[in-house]
């Protein structure tokens, strides 16, 4: 294999050798190296070869491919060659330079192991020799730096520049903040001019297509669902019971006539659409929470009556008991999003 610092194209070599180029040096190998593990073109050890498709001369990849930048024939026997056509050297000669023994990459900085070519990189990463080893600085900073600038290294300098460095990502990351919710907000904002110009029905359509088809505004329909409610909840009177004893727990031959007038009352006040059916069902003592389920649990707990915050249903003698309203309320008292109490009179306002 013949060496390319002689022989027709010293002016291509020179030119060449302006630039770093690749493979071991030989001079660092135990014993001696066959010459077909050397580039003809640095005429060192191949490091990282690759070789050409037709002929399937050897070179450093390095190197070759800054050969062929300048001029697309092979260096040794001038057939036509691209970049893209070279392709990997068989596997008998990587295994022929993964037996070699090379000496340390650090050993001007005092390292004496022998390693095999192809356990070279994993020595190099945990060589205590290495001057780019990272090492902890000991002066209090905590900083990682190359064990070759500790000498240089001052905290106080790496850390205002470190401290500059996450103040940037910082400001980055609040102006990315604030984008987002400006565009969580637009969202909002459409979604809600939408249901306004939409029908009850093709709202309630609405919200339940932006569920199935976007789920990520599945909690910002949610959310503004309940927003709703407790809008509309908030907008109530508060409503005062002067006699829990008139509580008509199973209103079913009340309702039969009464329903559509309480419905209708619910709706005019602005009730939500998404919730009427519900608090129309949690209007019989089927579905109250296990605190009011029974007679007998409504006689055990009527002390805490008092307790609850009762919203008048306009111009009915009857109380919507809200969740939203009545959190400080145990659990047994209570029913999502909230419950009817119908009474044959003894609701008033609230002073």
């Amino acid at each position: 294999m013949g060496d390319l610092r002689s022989g027709g194209v010293e002016g291509l070599w020179g030119l060449f050798m302006d630039v770093d180029v690749m493979g071991f040096d030989l001079t660092r190998f135990q014993g001696e190296v066959d010459e077909e593990l050397l580039c003809p073109i640095c005429s060192e050890v191949l490091e990282d070869p690759l070789q050409a498709p037709s002929c399937e001369h050897a070179f450093c990849s390095g190197c070759i491919n800054e050969w062929l930048s300048r001029q697309q024939t092979c260096p040794v026997d001038r057939q036509p060659i691209t970049s893209s056509q070279l392709k990997s050297v068989p596997r008998i000669l990587r295994s022929l330079l993964s037996k070699l023994y090379i000496s340390c990459d650090n050993k001007p900085h005092g390292c004496g192991s022998v390693v095999k070519l192809d356990a070279l990189g994993c020595h190099l990463e945990e060589c205590e020799f290495n001057p780019k080893r990272p090492v902890p600085c000991e002066q209090g900073c905590g900083l990682v730096v190359p064990k070759d600038e500790l000498k240089d290294h001052n905290c106080l300098r790496e850390l205002r520049s470190l401290i500059q460095s996450q103040s940037g990502k910082i400001a980055e990351l609040q102006q990315e903040l604030a984008e987002n919710k400006y565009q969580l907000n637009e969202q909002k904002r459409e979604i809600q001019l939408l249901k306004v110009h939409t029908t009850t029905q093709g709202s309630e359509d609405f919200m339940r297509a932006m569920r199935i088809s976007n789920p990520q505004m599945r909690a910002i329909a949610d959310q503004m669902e309940q927003d709703e409610v407790v809008r509309w909840a908030s907008c109530l009177s508060r409503a005062r019971v002067t006699r829990w004893g008139g509580m008509i727990s199973t209103p079913d031959a009340m309702l039969q006539s009464g329903q559509a007038v309480i419905r209708r009352a619910l709706s005019e006040s602005g009730c939500p659409p998404h919730i009427i059916d519900q608090l129309m069902e949690n209007a019989h003592e089927r579905r109250w929470p296990p605190g009011l389920s029974t007679l007998e649990t409504r006689q055990m707990n009527r002390r805490h009556y008092e307790s609850y915050i009762c919203k008048r249903v306009p111009g009915k003698q009857a109380v919507v008991v809200m969740a939203c309203d009545n959190r400080h309320m145990n659990d047994d008292m209570l029913l999502d999003p909230g419950l009817v109490m119908i009474f044959a009179h003894a609701v008033g306002e609230f002073i």
